[in-house]
């Protein structure tokens, strides 16, 4: 008889995530604690963890996360980032040698601000900037990998498991208002340290469970608006819709979650007009950005997070409560690992998103 862990989990990856909506900081041991418990939904080729709020003494500046494969790469990456950007610090990312993390690219962390001259010149608005910046390094620079680059927050990934992962990058060193985590089982696509989740963009991040069935769709449509898709993994496509979504065509959370997991016709055909006519503009608007397929995500951002699973509920997703700290998971049990006694346990509805905000509280 088979036992747990020995056969595929066809619902395999695992996402957790913790905001307090007091702003109050949470160390980065609880984030681990609660994705280890869903060990058997991964099974070794990828974790990682989002931190927000964890550089407060550098809140000002973007913090780039990147791999280097060689220090010739790292080279080139630097004289491309001394021409663009102040470089205000860097360094190497703090880690620790452990048994189960082998094969580590160099990792460094640099925070940067544009140059005023640079920016000037290019007509651009500082997001616009640095994110055509990452986009050219992870293009163009063979062996370079910007895999965060928020200002104060940072991603933390690699090969192996969660619990694993963030026992090498020294997460209880770290505190911060939230934190996101995920536990990877891939399916159509390698195992490899920046394949791992979240992927991020600026200050958003994704953390996934499940496939995305239209991404060629959502590929070519999010790279014509200067996008790339070269990280082997269909997640990477989610974290640019939300960020052409909101931040370049002005969407709120909830506009953007009604494009990706949008109603059905039918259902929006029952609503009241104005309800209607602007779920009709949107579905029309942007109808190459419906995901389609079983997911649930966690979306971080510059002061919250927001779950949000497909229309058809095809991926769990439970959401815990308990004073001003909320708990998304995948399981119940990674809530109450690390908090028993819950206030409230709920979940939501297929295409319903929950957005937690600092100060903000819960809708």
């Amino acid at each position: 008889m088979l036992r747990e862990g020995e056969i595929r989990i066809p619902s395999g990856c695992a996402i957790s995530g913790i905001i307090s909506k007091d702003g109050k900081n949470i160390t980065g041991e609880k984030i681990v604690k609660s994705i280890a418990v869903m060990h058997d939904r991964s099974n070794g080729l990828g974790g990682g963890f989002a931190g927000y709020g964890i550089y407060p003494q550098y809140k000002d500046y973007f913090a780039f996360h990147i791999f280097y494969e060689n220090n010739q790469s790292r080279i080139e990456c630097e004289k491309f980032l001394e021409k663009h950007f102040d470089i205000i610090n860097l360094s190497k990312i703090p880690t620790k040698k452990i048994h189960a993390i082998t094969n580590e690219p160099l990792i460094w962390r640099y925070f940067v601000q544009p140059l005023p001259t640079r920016l000037a010149d290019s007509q651009l608005d500082e997001k616009e900037f640095v994110s055509k910046c990452v986009i050219k390094v992870n293009t163009f620079i063979d062996g370079a990998y910007v895999f965060s680059s928020g200002k104060n927050m940072g991603v933390f990934k690699a090969v192996g498991y969660p619990e694993d992962v963030g026992e090498f990058y020294r997460l209880d060193e770290y505190s911060g208002y939230a934190w996101t985590a995920h536990g990877r089982y891939p399916t159509n696509t390698p195992g490899w340290w920046g394949g791992a989740h979240p992927f991020a963009m600026l200050d958003y991040s994704i953390v996934h469970n499940g496939e995305i069935s239209s991404y060629d769709a959502n590929r070519r449509f999010i790279e014509m608006f200067g996008y790339k898709c070269n990280l082997q993994t269909d997640t990477e496509v989610i974290t640019y819709i939300f960020d052409y979504l909101i931040r370049k065509q002005g969407l709120s959370l909830e506009e953007a979650s009604s494009v990706i997991a949008a109603p059905f016709w039918s259902t929006i055909d029952k609503m009241p007009v104005e309800e209607k006519d602007k779920l009709t503009y949107l579905r029309n608007a942007f109808a190459s950005l419906l995901i389609t397929g079983p997911f649930s995500i966690i979306l971080g951002f510059e002061g919250g997070l927001m779950a949000l699973n497909d229309r058809l509920k095809l991926r769990s997703m439970v959401i815990g409560e308990k004073d001003n700290t909320v708990y998304m998971s995948s399981e119940e049990s990674a809530i109450r690992i690390i908090e028993p006694n819950l206030d409230k346990i709920w979940s939501p509805q297929g295409g319903e998103p929950v957005i937690v905000t600092v100060d903000g509280g819960v809708k």
